[in-house]
């Protein structure tokens, strides 16, 4: 699933460690939802849209919407 999560993380100064921290999640968990190799579970998709106080759609592209 495309996302911008790279971009938004590094508009705030986060490592992917510290995004992983304030997630729950592993760094490698984070690598590998920002190179578009994992997608994020829902409730993952959700804690990332309120950690950046933005909605989910704001970061994850629907691989669906068009279809």
């Amino acid at each position: 699933m495309i996302n911008n999560l790279r971009a938004l993380r590094a508009t705030k100064g986060l490592t992917q460690a510290d995004l992983g921290q304030a997630l729950g999640v592993s760094r490698q968990a984070i690598i590998a939802i920002e190179a578009d190799q994992h997608d994020p579970s829902l409730d993952l998709a959700f804690k990332i849209a309120a950690l950046f106080e933005t909605q989910v759609e704001a970061i994850f592209e629907n691989p669906h919407r068009g279809a």
